[in-house]
């Protein structure tokens, strides 16, 4: 399937399936990466997944992309532009919908994988936004409750599952952080799985291995 031109770059594997809408899961890389990135475990996933790997929109120096800038400040320490991260929230939830429409994808089965700042803006569009997504496979990252939709605890999360996992060595993104989000979830009703592997910030084979049974349990 050839790419078209949409409002985020991306690179696309074709789903298998020859008749109707296929199911779709889209690939939101980490800070400073790219698209090609998570692109890797296109081939190891379910064949009839259309799916589509996008590049963060903000372009680093030398190299790479980021969905928001991460400041380091003598000061402030580590911080994030959460304005920033509204506005890729946003320009991820335009383009779902756009890729949907201009690719024939199911509207109504579409996971998003990330990988940690592309965790944290795959929560945010999912729980601001949970009529547009079924699935969320987080990996290696947190809630940021700062960019989420006003109000987002009255929305509709009954379609919703989680699976979530983190490296228990992590010292990018504290383990603390990730294993809050379970919590937070339970509250709202949402239906999540949370994983820890003897890990640094990456994904070992077996959580692979997991997260791949998981969306084929959940397909």
């Amino acid at each position: 399937m050839q790419t078209k031109e949409l409002s985020l770059y991306h690179i696309i594997k074709p789903s298998t399936l020859k008749d109707g809408k296929p199911p779709v899961l889209f690939m939101f890389h980490g800070y400073g990466s790219n698209e090609e990135d998570l692109f890797s475990f296109a081939a190891e996933l379910p064949e009839e997944l259309c799916i589509i790997s996008v590049r963060a929109p903000y372009e680093m120096q030398p190299y790479g992309n980021a969905w928001y800038a991460i400041t380091f400040d003598d000061i402030k320490g580590k911080w994030s532009d959460d304005d920033q991260a509204i506005e890729s929230r946003d320009k991820i939830s335009v383009f779902i919908t756009e890729a949907c429409n201009a690719y024939s994808l199911d509207e109504n089965n579409v996971t998003l994988l990330g990988f940690s700042q592309g965790t944290i803006l795959s929560y945010s569009v999912a729980l601001s936004y949970p009529e547009k997504v079924q699935k969320v496979v987080a990996l290696s990252g947190y809630i940021n409750e700062n960019i989420l939709l006003n109000g987002y605890e009255e929305n509709d999360f009954s379609k919703l599952k989680f699976y979530i996992s983190h490296g228990s060595v992590d010292q990018v993104i504290p383990v603390d952080w990730a294993s809050k989000a379970p919590e937070l979830l339970n509250k709202l009703n949402i239906n999540n799985i949370y994983e820890e592997f003897p890990v640094g910030h990456g994904v070992a084979p077996q959580n692979f291995y997991s997260l791949k049974n998981w969306l084929v349990t959940n397909s």
